[in-house]
């Protein structure tokens, strides 16, 4: 939830050869792109007379803000007109950005959501790159450009934004008939199992990656006793010891804060000084360090931080949990994410005992990191309507969780109820955690499952799931790390 953490962390898979279900291997994805593909005319397999962009165009509400070209693939960044509150559909609206990387009609679709903005380049999410389809990206509702204006942040919700992608899904269905299958990491993970259980009938298939489930928020000890035990003790005493470290050293930490603070215009209305601030980044470090490292990065960590200079104790507290988080510059953005969390999601209130006294506001709450002029109000209902539907009524649904994780800590479960679901782990994994990390068999089992709900594993996979391979070539420009959740790394934002 929280900060912008920097370079870390890949959600993208090196993937493999093509085939398809009763075709051979090329028939069912576009041939190497002619120039005429390369500048931005439909697939071959598609008619001429028909350009996918007016077909597009043509539904009422859609319009386009830009078209980007990349060879095999176009690429649309488009508006559409959504009601701000679905229920009083009358009651106004406002623009909501989509993207639209198109491969062929024929093929599988991936709706996909970080739950936060959209990236406005081309990327694939991993299940994109499985079953070689195309994606459809939805902004969340809320983040700027897509918020109403004014905003009523009572209109907020996670229904809503389920409401959003129906309307999404309804519009493009009728151009993209085959299968679709919802995704997404974090927060985009929490807003894919929304959306199924909410529209259940929507979707194909759901792989929902590192997704908390904070069912009760004030009960949080799964959270601490993760700590207690992740990675090694080494790991942890040299985290826990720097983290002393910047709250002993207060006072000559914080004069660096101001100058910093000072030197790049940040303010601290929000959160009401930057003592506060100071502290709140702070307490992130550890949980900050194990979401987006790995075990192996402990050895940046200082083994002494009693001798550490300040510099030193600085840089480290910086560059994992980062000292722009809560000024008001850094909080602006995620605004809509604090809100929620203060409102339905819930959010982790951590005990970090090593601490002892050192604390003086220990593990703020979501609503010191929104504007006092929105009111908020917390929901109790709505994550344990989500966890119960989810353990009885679980349809194709995968989800992917990292061992040293902490938003891993509290994830969904599967019940009695579910069919034809997974929860898998990665081994050593953290919150960039996807099917490419896991073991040998779960891999396999679950990219058979992702290709069989697309409607697109070959005869071969249908006999034998080991055979299971993505059906997308690797592509190191849209392969590369998912842009949406690397935007919005966060140490306590999902």
């Amino acid at each position: 939830m929280r900060k912008a953490l920097r370079g870390v962390l890949s959600l993208a898979v090196l993937i493999g050869t093509v085939s398809a279900t009763g075709a051979s291997a090329g028939a069912a994805t576009a041939a190497e792109p002619t120039a005429k593909q390369s500048s931005g005319s439909t697939s071959s397999s598609e008619s001429s007379s028909e350009d996918i962009k007016d077909r597009i165009l043509a539904i009422p509400g859609m319009s386009l803000i830009e078209e980007k070209p990349y060879p095999g693939y176009r690429y649309f960044v488009l508006n559409y007109t959504q009601p701000i509150d679905h229920k009083r559909p009358s009651k106004g609206t406002f623009q909501q950005r989509i993207t639209l990387l198109h491969k062929d009609t024929s093929r599988p679709t991936v709706f996909f959501t970080s739950g936060y903005n959209v990236s406005t380049n081309p990327s694939r999410s991993e299940p994109t790159q499985i079953i070689d389809g195309n994606q459809v990206s939805l902004e969340y509702r809320f983040f700027t450009p897509s918020r109403p204006a004014p905003a009523d942040w009572s209109k907020l919700d996670i229904w809503q934004a389920a409401s959003d992608q129906h309307r999404v899904f309804t519009a493009l269905k009728k151009i993209y008939s085959e299968n679709w299958l919802t995704t997404g990491g974090s927060k985009g993970g929490m807003t894919a199992t929304y959306f199924e259980r909410f529209y259940p009938k929507d979707m194909d298939g759901v792989v929902a990656y590192v997704a908390p489930n904070d069912v009760v928020n004030n009960e949080d000890s799964a959270y601490d006793r993760f700590l207690a035990r992740v990675g090694t003790k080494e790991c942890r005493d040299r985290l826990s010891g720097v983290q002393r470290e910047a709250l002993v050293r207060r006072e000559p930490l914080e004069k660096k804060y101001e100058a910093y603070a000072a030197e790049s215009g940040y303010t601290f209305n929000t959160v009401g000084s930057l003592d506060k601030a100071y502290e709140a980044v702070v307490m992130d470090y550890v949980w900050a360090f194990w979401q987006y490292s790995l075990l192996a990065d402990c050895e940046a960590i200082p083994a002494d931080a009693a001798k550490a200079t300040d510099q030193e104790i600085w840089d480290s507290i910086d560059g994992i949990a980062g000292f722009s988080s809560y000024a008001d510059q850094g909080l602006g953005t995620y605004t809509p994410y604090y809100y929620q969390a203060g409102t339905q999601l819930g959010s982790p209130d951590i005990r970090q005992p090593w601490l002892g006294n050192l604390s003086r506001y220990g593990y703020q709450p979501p609503r010191n990191f929104v504007p006092r002029d929105i009111s908020m109000k917390f929901q109790p209902s709505a994550m344990r309507d989500i966890d119960s539907w989810v353990r009885n009524n679980a349809r194709h649904m995968l989800y992917v969780y990292g061992e040293n994780d902490p938003w891993g800590a509290e994830p969904f479960r599967l019940g009695r109820g579910a069919r034809d679901s997974y929860v898998y782990t990665v081994p050593g994994g953290n919150h960039g955690s996807k099917v490419a990390g896991l073991v040998a068999d779960e891999k396999a089992n679950a990219t058979a499952a992702i290709l069989r709900w697309a409607g697109v594993a070959p005869a071969a996979v249908e006999a034998d799931p080991a055979k299971a391979k993505p059906l997308a070539k690797f592509d190191a420009r849209l392969d590369k790390r998912d842009a949406e959740l690397e935007r919005n790394l966060g140490t306590l934002r999902p």
